[in-house]
């Protein structure tokens, strides 16, 4: 391993061992996903060490995640996702359907003409501009997009900075209506005690999950299989499933770093290039759905912050978050919005991939 003194440590992962390589990279993801959580920014378990692999990718880095940690990361977020539906928005989605409905397509139909303009504009390739507007469900986005011929790199990019605008843009909003000041968020338990029920039905949902995706041999099948045979057991058998937060942080860890570590000196160039495109189509997102709020709360009367938070795109996890904060803020409307379109988008969003990339061809 060259030691020389001019070259800072990354410049020099090219020529490291592969143990060495590795523990540069948990070094740099620890620091990153430290600073973006005592930041409180979302999605810090996961953006973290991506942002580290990206950096040790376009500096030479030549270890990548071995395939059978990386599908079980993504079984993991399958049944993360899965455990995440509950059934009680289902009586609010009833009340309100016409309304949820119109919301839903809406934003779906917004994000999707602004990923049809960059693509068309020729600003990104293909239909990664599609998946990467995609107004929720981030990480499953990520994750599907590689199996429907996007570049998986450049739609991480946009999902997860669509992720932090949004969800710095709504705590930003509520802090009109609410003082959160003095509300302090949960302390993260890394080391739960173990339920085994729960855990091994989590680890079993993961198994035959993957199992079945393959068989029916769906894109991304360790995510996709697990997501529906976790969401008809879960919502079907009562089944409850235990995610200790050391589990998640090493599977969103696997995924970031295999994202990351695929990003070249060109691909960073050109999403650097891309960059203003893309922070305006969220800018027009987020303004769009404000729009939605606002209609929303003057023609049924819904109280403002609870409107913007219901129709805000993305950051579920933010706005549960932020919503809790606030004492008259209707949280089962905004998780029961929230969740539609988070159910549409993983539905829809092959189909509209698909079909945009269809018109790209004409």
């Amino acid at each position: 391993m060259d030691s020389s003194p001019d070259q800072p440590p990354l410049e020099r992962m090219a020529r490291m061992r592969p143990l060495w390589q590795w523990l540069v990279l948990l070094f740099f993801s620890v620091l990153f996903a430290g600073a973006l959580e005592f930041a409180a920014l979302p999605a810090a378990l996961l953006i973290g060490p991506m942002l580290a692999a990206i950096l040790a990718g376009t500096n030479g880095a030549t270890v990548r995640v071995p395939r059978p940690l990386f599908g079980s990361a993504q079984a993991v977020v399958g049944c993360l996702v899965a455990s995440s539906i509950s059934a009680d928005i289902f009586p609010v989605f009833y009340k309100e359907w016409p309304l949820f409905l119109g919301v839903v397509v809406g934003t779906v139909a917004a994000s999707s003409l602004l990923g049809w303009l960059i693509s068309r504009w020729r600003i990104l390739p293909g239909t990664t501009a599609v998946w990467g507007s995609s107004p929720g469900a981030a990480t499953a986005m990520v994750l599907m997009a590689g199996a429907f011929g996007a570049d998986q790199r450049l739609v991480a990019f946009m999902q997860y900075l669509r992720v932090i605008f949004v969800s710095m843009t709504a705590a930003l909003v509520a802090k009109m209506w609410v003082d959160t000041s003095g509300i302090e968020v949960p302390a993260i338990i890394w080391f739960p005690p173990i339920e085994p029920t729960a855990f091994a039905a989590t680890l079993g949902v993961a198994f035959a999950g993957s199992l079945l995706g393959k068989l029916l041999r769906l894109p991304s099948p360790f995510f996709l299989g697990t997501f529906i045979f976790g969401t008809a057991v879960h919502l079907g058998l009562g089944v409850t499933m235990q995610l200790p937060q050391w589990l998640l942080a090493v599977s969103y860890a696997a995924v970031g770093w295999s994202i990351g570590l695929n990003f070249t000196r060109p691909i960073l160039r050109h999403a650097t290039r891309a960059l203003p495109q893309i922070v305006g189509s969220i800018i027009v997102l987020i303004a769009f759905c404000g729009g939605l709020g606002f209609m929303i709360s003057h023609l049924l009367g819904i109280d403002p912050l609870t409107a913007y938070l219901a129709t805000s795109p993305g950051g579920m996890d933010s706005v549960a978050i932020i919503a809790a904060a606030a004492q008259n803020v209707d949280i089962s409307f905004v998780m029961a919005l929230q969740s539609a379109r988070f159910l549409v988008v993983l539905l829809v969003g092959p189909s509209v991939a698909r079909l945009v990339a269809r018109s790209l061809k004409d």
